[in-house]
């Protein structure tokens, strides 16, 4: 009888082979986890059901593809400042905001990414319950205005669900603009409260960095959202001392006589000031939830050359002067985990060009245990420099030569399905066209226990995985390999079907050949350290 034909399950090999699960390379096997309010989150001790499952691990000597990384990042931005990408508009309804959310993190899934980085902080206020800061205008179009549900709490559930990361990303200092913000704000806002925090500068209004109780409430606010919420990172943008406007000064004189002594300038006193930021808020999240990741984003170029020889061959504005942004030292002290520049220059723009640029970041953090991953602008597809629909691809491309970049991000959501979608959608049919597993947090414990009792049942139109797993689990990578290879296999992606959320225990793969298949699936804890295969469960038409 042909395989197209059978509708009858056919029969499932189960092999199990020898215990031992796998660790990661100076990770100690069987390390409890913590004691920390996990949030229902946290990678707890080894599940109960998996105690008699044995595996074997995947060799560390196996060949691995290029073209199919295992490891990746691939993320978007969703911005909420200004409604720029969700909610639409102010005033929504709780559903209608729900089902947009719903629709983008769908789309981000369909085109191959393993990441979203949620705006949850825009102006000094918040995308979810808190009891430190107001609701963000941008939901109901009133500060303070309760949507009638937790957003954050709600994108973290649905996000989880695709196998998306969720990263919460914050501005640490913009408190709005001028009038539609600060002339509006709530009377129990932190300004109102702690009006010498207030720095107005152009149109806008900001914390100032210089005060050590402001900086201690940004730390505050972040480390609330960790603790309360079950993300996946924390995200800071380009944002800190604000962009240079003409005609301008950023008084912060009476912070600079306060606070400034033993400083060879105001410049490096304000660098200094982020830098406390940055190292503080690592951290609190280190004390708290240490497979939460810590990132930034910041502008594209730390220094010129002509300012600093180690700099980079470009010419225009210095995030290290302009905004008093040190990324090289948040870098080399190891305050974050990972650095995601905002490349927004096609190849072969003079003042900064993407092919300087990309291979000077990897330059930076090769040999640091800090992750590069690039800010790629998806908003800029269709004008000069950026025209075509390989107009993304190409960065990829370039990309794929600096082994140092392990990921993009994309700004931002909503160019996805509108000016970019034609360019995205070739990266996702050039670049993944195999899902990727997210990045490995650092202080990563011993691996998780494998999955269990796993079984396929196929028929005409595909095969149906089911299996055990344990509340823990963050995510399931699902594999369809030769039946008759070796584990190898599984030490790229070239073989990975799909990554599911944790709470996912069955997968419908479209798999109707006639070439006998065996099918792992393995378990990722919250620092995402990858379970050895387990059991086997192999499909034979013959």
């Amino acid at each position: 009888m042909g395989w197209l034909a059978r509708s009858a399950a056919v029969a499932v090999l189960l092999s199990v082979t020898a215990a031992c699960a796998s660790v990661p390379e100076g990770a100690a096997p069987n390390v409890p986890a913590p004691a920390a309010d996990t949030g229902g989150a946290g990678p707890g001790p080894s599940p109960s059901h998996s105690a008699a499952v044995q595996a074997t691990p995947v060799p560390e000597d196996c060949e691995v593809a290029a073209d199919h990384p295992k490891r990746q990042l691939r993320g978007v931005w969703i911005t909420t400042v200004r409604n720029i990408d969700w909610p639409s508009e102010a005033g929504l309804s709780a559903r209608e905001q729900q089902d947009e959310l719903v629709a983008q993190l769908d789309r981000a899934a369909e085109l191959g990414l393993n990441a979203v980085f949620f705006h949850v902080r825009p102006t000094a206020d918040a995308v979810y319950a808190s009891e430190l800061e107001p609701w963000a205008r941008y939901l109901t179009g009133e500060q303070g205005g309760d949507p009638g549900y937790d957003p954050l709490e709600f994108a973290v559930e649905q996000a989880h669900e695709r196998g998306l990361e969720l990263h919460a990303w914050f501005n640490p200092y913009r408190v709005g603009w001028q009038e539609a913000d600060i002339d509006h704000l709530v009377d129990d806002h932190p300004v109102r409260r702690h009006p010498e925090w207030l720095v107005t500068y152009g149109d806008q209004g900001y914390f100032d960095p210089g005060n050590p109780e402001a900086r201690e409430w940004v730390v505050d606010v972040v480390a609330d959202v960790v603790e309360r919420y079950d993300i996946d990172g924390v995200h800071f943008d380009d944002y800190f001392y604000p962009y240079p406007a003409e005609g301008e000064t950023f008084d912060d004189d009476a912070s600079w006589r306060a606070h400034g002594d033993g400083f060879a300038d105001r410049a490096a006193w304000r660098r200094d000031n982020v830098n406390q930021l940055i190292s503080g808020v690592h951290e609190r999240i280190e004390e708290t939830k240490p497979w939460v990741r810590f990132g930034v984003s910041p502008f594209g170029i730390w220094r010129n050359r002509s300012s600093d020889p180690t700099g980079s061959d470009t010419s225009g504005l210095q995030s290290y002067d302009a905004l008093n942004a040190d990324t090289r030292t948040w870098i080399r002290e190891g305050w974050i985990d990972y650095v995601v520049p905002q490349l927004y220059w096609p190849q072969g723009f003079a003042t900064a060009d993407y092919a300087e640029l990309a291979p000077w970041w990897a330059s930076e953090v090769a040999g640091t245990g800090v992750d590069l991953y690039i800010g790629q602008a998806a908003y800029r597809v269709g004008e000069d420099g950026w025209e075509g629909e390989d107009a993304l691809s190409v960065q990829l491309d370039l990309n794929t030569a600096h082994p140092e970049i392990t990921g993009d991000v994309y700004f931002s959501m909503k160019d996805l399905d509108g000016r970019a979608r034609g360019a995205v959608e070739r990266v996702a049919a050039d670049h993944y066209a195999r899902p990727a597993l997210p990045p490995v947090a650092d202080d990563a414990r011993g691996a998780p226990a494998p999955v269990g009792g796993l079984t396929a049942e196929a028929d005409a139109d595909g095969v149906t995985l089911s299996w055990q797993g344990a509340e823990t689990d963050r995510m399931y990578a699902v594999y369809r390999v030769p039946a008759d290879a070796d584990l190898c296999v599984l030490a790229d992606a070239d073989h990975l079907v799909a990554v599911l959320g944790g709470g996912r225990r069955t997968y419908r793969d479209g798999y109707a050949a006639s070439e006998a298949v065996r099918y792992h699936v393995t378990a990722l804890d919250s620092f995402r350290v990858e379970s050895a295969p387990g059991a086997g469960a192999v499909v034979n038409p013959g």
